[in-house]
């Protein structure tokens, strides 16, 4: 397989397997929801704290589902509808799940190092997904589609976080707290360094265009 052909198998694969994960919490038992036990009693008895959290990681799920086919042209440009209300479902997704993951990454595990890579994660979806929609709304196509790089790149977060996760704890058997100390800052760092490069190569590749013609 073509390794280009890969990346973009393997982008598919794992934002539409971790975009249907929370499904398992709202299928399973209260009782077997991991993350939720490992919070305490009054946390879990918090209606306020429980909806945050449902809203966090169902919407981020449809964030993850609805975002990941905006990045291939052949479909964006065929159907233009259907790109614009995915779309607008995105960034609805992105409003209410980041707004939400600013009051529950404080009671994130990992203390104050890790809230604060959730509240700037937190932070920096929405200001991309913000900035992507000024961008449509005022007709700059180039920006918006720099801009929903980024947001994409954050939302992705969501599929790093799992990936890096099992690496530190399986690989270099690191206590949970202190690997989700670093991966709270390394499961979006790095994505959006990695936007920035796709970015800076998509320019380059549109100047070079218009210098050839």
């Amino acid at each position: 397989m073509n390794s280009r052909y890969l990346i973009w198998f393997l982008f598919a694969f794992f934002a539409i397997g971790v975009g249907l994960y929370p499904l398992t919490y709202f299928l399973a038992d209260v009782s077997s929801k991991g993350i939720i036990t490992s919070k305490p009693q009054e946390l879990q008895a918090s209606l306020f704290w429980n909806l945050c959290f449902f809203a966090h990681v169902g919407l981020g799920g449809i964030a993850l589902l609805s975002g990941w086919s905006q990045f291939f042209k052949s479909i964006r440009n065929k159907y233009l509808k259907l790109h614009r209300g995915l779309g607008t479902v995105y960034g609805l997704a992105v409003l209410l799940s980041g707004l939400s993951s600013l009051y529950i990454a404080y009671y994130t595990a990992g203390g104050i190092v890790a809230i604060l890579g959730f509240e700037a994660l937190g932070i920096l979806w929405l200001f991309t997904t913000l900035k992507a929609y000024q961008a449509i709304k005022a007709k700059k196509l180039d920006a918006h589609e720099n801009w929903m790089i980024r947001s994409y790149a954050l939302t992705f977060a969501a599929v790093t976080l799992r990936l890096w996760l099992p690496f530190f704890m399986g690989i270099f058997h690191m206590p949970f707290v202190d690997a989700y100390r670093i991966i709270a800052w390394l499961c979006w760092v790095p994505n959006l360094m990695v936007a920035e490069l796709i970015i800076r190569k998509q320019y380059a590749k549109k100047k070079h265009m218009m210098l050839a013609k």
